[in-house]
């Protein structure tokens, strides 16, 4: 369990090595340092930031969670309490402020969940990342060859 994909995702691991931290700071709330990653794995090498520009893809991802948590939201809201499209009910507007009030809360975890969930789209696991060096990709930075 520790070593599956999944696991190292929702606990923000390098992708390769699946033990290393991507973040420097462990706190998702820690505001100042949210999005401030490592500069390459402190286990195995790997580099974080592919290449310059590598993380704008991930407000695709923010996206897709976020709709996600609507859609989630919305179906827990409609078999727990009820809701009708009738314009006297409230509980739609009651729905909607709770869930952007939580959004607002869960959106540190998000951010830094969609980053590892695009970064191991593109670095894959590799168990045997001990015997087997990094390999210089040519998408990577110039002054990431020495890593």
């Amino acid at each position: 369990m520790k070593n599956s994909y999944l696991y190292s995702t929702i606990t923000n691991k390098c992708p390769r090595c699946r033990e290393g931290k991507l973040f420097t700071s462990s706190n998702p709330y820690d505001l100042s340092n949210i999005t401030k990653m490592n500069d390459h794995c402190p286990v195995c090498g790997q580099p974080t930031e592919i290449e310059v520009g590598f993380y704008y893809g991930t407000g695709y991802v923010s996206y897709a969670l976020t709709v996600a948590y609507f859609v989630s939201m919305f179906v827990a809201w409609k078999v727990l309490i009820g809701m009708t499209w009738e314009l006297d009910d409230n509980r739609m507007f009651y729905w909607l402020g709770t869930t952007i009030f939580l959004l607002i809360l869960i959106q540190p975890i998000l951010m830094r969940l969609s980053r590892s969930i695009w970064l191991g789209w593109f670095v894959s696991y590799n168990k045997n990342w001990k015997n087997e060096p990094l390999e210089y990709n040519e998408r990577m930075d110039e002054h990431m060859k020495e890593i």
